[in-house]
């Protein structure tokens, strides 16, 4: 009956989405409760979405809810584990195909509890008994069951095999070791069995820091899908606002286009009223005078036609008309402009946005290869850091040319450009011909990183689209006390050469050439890079532990 209880609240604590009793159990704001790892598990694959429900009642939450251990639901699945396992019955089961049977067993047999190596035969328990109660099987080995207790054995001499060859690497038996295996390297199975588990931990040992390592990488490229993901939507909608107000610009272009016009068809139709309404004043007095002189010209008595005549007023009429009139189309001028302007904005928007934005040096035919200082020197320019792109620990000195990084945040002001997780910085000016420039660096073990990078490199977040060579936008070489090693694209490559404190860096952007210098008394090539650059690169620093610093020297 207890155990039918037990199993009654079984079912009753179980998690809705594995199914089995309660692991760790949490309870959601709706009030159900899960597994720690199965609901963390559902709300993963929800992220995408950034909404998170409860698998049962569907009620959603936002932003994702804290987990929180549910202590009394802890303590009353425990309690029910406990009862089962007191409850269950110890009842030995009958051997399968897949079981070691118990040799010692007649009619059908019961599955085999240990195995003896003396005896070479496999008990289950009741017939394992003797070797618990009797004084002359203490001495015997026992093994959990096993089928392959022959194979112990030799083949020649039918005796336990205990020893190790370490020379035929074999197992063989005392006589063996006597025999043919005489003068060999030979040790106990069990001291060799010792050597081998300790190789077998290291062995461990390095799978699971290799695992460790892939599940950071995981987790790292996890937070990469969710960068490129805020990345793709920030952009998405700063495109639309950009559009947006290009479209708002030209609607308002246009309506302050058609007022200009309406007011100025309402300024030249009103001049032109004018004139016609002075012009007809003028035809209604002309008029009103032939009148007057065709009545004049029936009068037949000489005298009252001349004084009447005489009489008559001046007329102040223009005698000639002034008006000249303008084209048909008043306002194509406004046309032919606006038209211009439609090509203007058809020919930038169809052809490549993308400007050149630097004049290209002076293309040499041969490019010769550079084997002194002083030839380099030749191609140096006065390069600084950019405030915008240091992480918040970075501090920046002797006029933006030197990197330290600090225990405390500085005062630096949120920025888009500025790299949030890792510790960099990017200078000002970028590079698009030839040039050159010395880094100084102290470091501790962390070591200090000299790069070159694209502007376009992503700065949020701790993804690999971020971190100076991480990825296909930047080359970094890392410096230790040590050791260097070059980093591109998450490919690390050990680098051989001279210890400096002092890097010089050279690059040929037109001809794709990176290369690495160690420079002390004289320049030794650490590395070099034959690709094609597709951005003006920009160069790049990074230090990782307190008080490292890196510093761009005068040329």
């Amino acid at each position: 009956m207890a155990q039918e209880g037990a199993d009654l609240y079984g079912e009753t604590f179980s998690c809705s989405i594995c199914l089995n009793l309660l692991k760790e159990p949490v309870t959601v704001p709706c009030g159900h409760s899960y597994c720690r790892t199965c609901i963390s598990s559902f709300w993963d694959g929800e992220a995408v979405k950034n909404s998170y429900s409860c698998p049962q009642c569907r009620e959603a939450f936002t932003p994702r809810p804290v987990l929180v251990k549910n202590t009394m639901m802890a303590e009353v699945v425990e309690n029910i584990n406990k009862s089962r396992r007191h409850d269950a019955p110890a009842v030995e089961s009958y051997a399968t195909a897949e079981d070691v049977a118990c040799d010692f067993c007649t009619g059908r047999k019961l599955k085999a509890y240990k195995s003896c190596l003396v005896c070479l035969a496999s008990f289950c328990k009741k017939h394992l008994q003797p070797h618990h109660d009797s004084a002359a099987f203490k001495r015997h080995k026992l093994v959990d069951p096993s089928e392959k207790l022959q194979e112990k054995i030799c083949s020649r001499h039918d005796e336990v095999m205990k020893i190790f060859c370490r020379t035929d690497q074999q197992c063989i038996c005392f006589l063996c070791s006597m025999d043919e295996h005489k003068g060999h390297d030979t040790v106990s199975a069990a001291a060799e069995s010792t050597e081998k588990q300790r190789e077998l931990q290291e062995s461990r040992a390095d799978i699971q820091k290799n695992i460790q390592d892939r599940e950071k990488d995981v987790e790292l490229l996890k937070q990469q899908v969710k960068t490129i993901n805020v990345s793709a939507e920030q952009t998405v909608e700063h495109n639309e606002q950009m559009f947006t107000e290009l479209i708002r610009l030209l609607q308002d272009r246009r309506s302050e286009l058609k007022k200009e016009v309406r007011s100025k068809q309402q300024t030249e139709v009103s001049a032109v009223r004018a004139i016609q309404e002075k012009l007809e004043q003028e035809i209604s007095e002309l008029k009103k005078r032939d009148a007057e002189l065709q009545q004049l010209s029936h009068t037949e008595d000489h005298i009252q036609f001349v004084l009447s005549y005489s009489s008559l007023s001046a007329l102040s009429v223009s005698t000639h008309s002034s008006i000249i009139t303008g084209p048909e189309n008043c306002f194509e001028e406004v046309t032919a402009a606006v038209s211009e302007l439609r090509e203007h904005l058809h020919k930038v928007l169809m052809e490549d946005w993308t400007k050149v934005c630097h004049t290209v040096e002076r293309v040499d035919v041969l490019h010769p290869e550079l084997t002194s200082r002083a030839g380099f020197l030749k191609y140096s320019q006065e390069i600084t850091l950019d405030p915008n792109t240091a992480f918040i620990k970075l501090s920046l000195s002797e006029g933006n040319r030197k990197v330290t990084l600090m225990k405390r945040n500085q005062d630096h002001p949120p920025h888009p450009d500025r790299f949030t997780n890792y510790y960099q910085v990017l200078s000002r000016e970028s590079v698009t011909g030839r040039c050159y420039w010395e880094v100084e660096w102290r470091g501790r073990g962390g070591g200090v990183y000299v790069a070159v990078s694209y502007k376009s490199i992503s700065r949020a977040g701790f993804g690999i689209g971020c971190g100076f060579g991480l990825n296909n936008k930047s080359w970094s070489l890392k410096c230790t006390t040590n050791n260097y090693t070059f980093n591109h694209n998450s490919l690390i490559t050990t680098v051989p050469g001279p210890h400096s404190s002092r890097i010089g860096v050279y690059v040929d952007h037109t001809a794709g050439i990176l290369s690495f210098y160690s420079v002390c008394d004289t320049m030794t090539l650490l590395h070099r890079v034959n690709t094609t650059f597709t951005e003006p690169l920009h160069l790049g620093l990074s230090v990782w532990c307190d008080g490292d610093t890196a510093e761009l020297c005068k040329l």
